[in-house]
């Protein structure tokens, strides 16, 4: 087997490889370098900030499904101040690679605060305008399913900030397309696709719903082929670059995800399920690659159009 070439670039931006653990399911980063070198990965999008810290939302906060699990853990999180005063320095101690900063507000005033303030940290090489939680009240979803709103978050935004913004869309929207349009039209310079779709479960003993909060975020494997449509809808309507996230689990679904049109993928849920996740896929690209006759995975960005 020859050389494979892994690369990837995010709006000038080389990485090793495509692969990204998301926000929310790799804590700060730091967490998993007990486990492993975690400079094998792409680079690391992490936890989701806001301005002020947030305990997140009441317990319990976590149902299984077959297939995936719902979340509802509303943010939690130490603030802004703290991320950058606490946080990114354990991390930078192990993570030498960009880094993707997930943003997260309850008004356009607190998006703006927090993104200019990550903007002037060195490492952090893109911004990750989250406007997509199902699971805080009128936060980030408020913003996510109005192409009007999206496009003005954006746009405000990119005023503060000088690195680029990737939106993080909800897939929670009858027209997937229309504000993906919206968001480059306000400035934003790629989109992360998708959000955790909206689901719950009932406890049939008590028979009230699993969790605190009655419905959250889901997200594993059973997503994935939703997330994947979106993608490629998106690819075709858009010019700026995407990252693919849900429900990717191995080295195929990165391919896959990757001819629908994807320039790098985030991996969530199969992280909470084993910590070697990420590790496991980079490590079974290349014979992927090799099996499905591909040298290099920048060549087959949208190939299935």
């Amino acid at each position: 087997m020859g050389i494979k070439d892994l690369s990837t670039t995010l709006s000038n931006i080389k990485l090793d490889n495509p692969v990204i653990p998301a926000s929310g399911t790799f804590g700060f980063g730091y967490e998993f370098a007990n486990f492993y070198d975690i400079n094998i990965l792409g680079s690391i999008s992490f936890k989701g900030t806001t301005k002020d810290a947030r305990y997140g939302n009441a317990l319990p906060r976590i149902a299984e499904c077959k297939k995936g699990l719902i979340n509802s853990i509303g943010l939690q999180n130490p603030g802004i101040d703290k991320v950058i005063s606490e946080e990114l320095p354990k991390l930078r101690n192990c993570f030498k690679k960009p880094l993707i900063a997930n943003i997260s507000g309850f008004s356009i005033d607190e998006y703006k605060h927090c993104c200019e303030l990550i903007d002037k940290e060195e490492q952090v090489e893109i911004i990750e305008l989250n406007i997509s939680c199902p699971n805080v009240h009128n936060g980030g979803m408020a913003f996510g399913t109005s192409p009007e709103a999206a496009k003005e978050v954006t746009k405000e935004v990119k005023e503060v900030t000088t690195k680029p913004v990737y939106v993080k869309l909800t897939p929670n929207v009858t027209n997937i397309v229309e504000i993906a349009k919206a968001v480059e039209e306000g400035g934003a310079d790629g989109i992360v696709l998708i959000n955790t779709l909206l689901g719950m479960r009932i406890n049939l003993k008590t028979k009230k719903p699993v969790i605190a909060n009655k419905m959250g975020g889901f997200s594993g494997p059973a997503i994935f082929p939703v997330a994947l449509r979106m993608v490629y809808q998106v690819y075709e309507a858009v010019k700026i670059p995407i990252i693919g996230v849900g429900g990717i689990e191995s080295a195929e679904d990165v391919i896959e995800m990757m001819l629908a049109g994807a320039s790098a993928v985030e991996v969530g849920a199969a992280n909470l399920k084993n910590p070697y996740a990420c590790k496991e896929i980079i490590e079974s690209l290349p014979d992927a690659m090799e099996k499905y006759g591909i040298d290099k995975l920048k060549d087959i960005i949208g190939k299935a159009h």
